[in-house]
């Protein structure tokens, strides 16, 4: 078997230099607008309330983006990823903003050892990151395990509706091609580029994907001894997931399909409250 933990950190190694660089990350925005938050936060403030004052940890936090926006909004702020190039990127952009938040590189299943079990008030997930991730269960287990008992968990996530579709077949349909629940083994692509605009290209195009059902995410985050408190379904995510499909763009950084998108979930938000 593939190491496909090391394939990902090879791919995400070399994109934080560029996903830093990107116009789409907008670090030189956050740098001049103190008040600037990311897309990902702002499109769900209406659902995340009030976390001022709250000791929060962003798992798989990247280049630190939202970690930031999460500070910006009055919580002390930890950030954890497994990859050197994205941490030394988003403590440069805290440093820059003169923002004080702990940012440790480690892999997610080590998050227990290098990280306080049970004091964190909030933890925090984007979007775009379970995914990577070989197991709904042991990710609830280790959310519960940091959570302080009342302590709420909150992600945004790609819909596995979304995740499952298959948007290259030849006779241009658009049809649910992938596996929606959990596998023994994951999906390998091998996909040039990135999900946001760069310049160049990359020697490591390769990742190892892991789908969870939405009904194995709920039940994972129940059976870690949270209260599941919200689960919010949207037709849109803050990239074009369907390039080669009709898309249109919502507000300013969301994207949905153009026709009758009521058809496809393609985001959702969930937030639990640890017992």
């Amino acid at each position: 078997m593939e190491d496909w933990l090391e394939i990902n950190r090879l791919n995400w190694d070399e994109r934080a230099d560029a996903h830093a660089a990107s116009p789409d990350y907008a670090v030189e925005r956050f740098v001049a607008d103190p008040a600037y938050l990311s897309e990902v936060v702002r499109f769900d403030l209406p659902r995340l309330g009030d976390v001022t004052g709250l000791r929060g940890v962003h798992l798989q936090c990247h280049i630190g983006t939202d970690t930031l926006s999460l500070h910006r909004l009055g919580a002390r702020m930890t950030g954890l990823d497994f990859s050197a190039p994205a941490i030394a990127q988003a403590r440069a952009l805290a440093e820059r903003t003169g923002a004080d938040i702990d940012y440790v590189q480690a892999e997610f299943s080590r998050a227990l050892e290098v990280l306080e079990p049970g004091s964190f008030d909030l933890v925090f997930t984007g979007i775009g990151a379970l995914c990577w991730l070989p197991s709904a269960e042991e990710w609830a287990t280790i959310v519960a395990a940091l959570l302080k008992p009342g302590g709420r968990l909150f992600i945004r996530e790609g819909h596995p509706i979304l995740w499952a579709l298959n948007d290259t077949r030849s006779d241009g349909l658009l049809v649910i091609d992938y596996p929606y629940f959990e596998q023994p083994e994951p999906l390998m692509f091998e996909e040039e580029g990135s999900y946001v605009e760069t310049e160049g290209g990359f020697a490591h195009n390769r990742s190892a994907y892991f789908p969870h059902g939405l009904g194995e995410i709920v039940t994972a985050v129940l059976g870690a001894g949270m209260e599941l408190t919200m689960l919010v379904e949207h037709d849109s995510v803050p990239w074009n997931p369907l390039e080669q499909h009709d898309t249109e763009r919502v507000g300013e950084s969301e994207w949905r399909v153009r026709d009758r998108p009521e058809r496809i979930p393609a985001s959702y938000t969930l937030q639990a409250v640890k017992r």
